[in-house]
């Protein structure tokens, strides 16, 4: 009956510094505005990350140099829908990014996507360099 505690307490042991030992490496994409003060941001749709279709909410990605589609809101005339706009980032490893579209007045369909705010994802170890 020792032998059958022992051995299970060593597992246990195992296991767990084998959980600790894991890595896991990725970055977080949201669309949603991190500030809410500035008055000409807007939240975002993160379509495609690499002409995959992402999932709505946060999109996690791995690091590196990705295209990145936003569709971005539409504008206040309603003339038109929202466009959509694909541009490269370069995401850095264990980070989340807030990015929003920056527009010149809300009436405008153009607009630019910004990072808002990017911090470090919990849980998540960097690549050791």
């Amino acid at each position: 009956m020792r032998s059958l505690h022992a051995l299970s307490a060593v597992t246990a042991a195992v296991l767990l510094s084998a959980c600790a030992s894991t890595s896991y490496t990725y970055s977080e994409l949201i669309g949603e505005r991190y500030y809410k003060t500035p008055i000409d941001t807007y939240p975002l749709i993160i379509s495609k990350v690499d002409g995959k279709s992402a999932l709505r909410g946060v999109v996690r990605v791995d690091p590196g140099p990705r295209s990145i589609t936003f569709q971005g809101p539409p504008g206040g005339t309603g003339a038109r829908g929202a466009e959509e706009l694909t541009v490269t980032m370069d995401i850095k490893p264990c980070t989340r990014y807030y990015i929003v579209a920056q527009k010149d007045n809300r009436l405008d369909v153009d607009f630019k996507p910004k990072i808002d705010y990017e911090e470090p994802v919990a849980g998540c170890t960097p690549p050791s360099k």
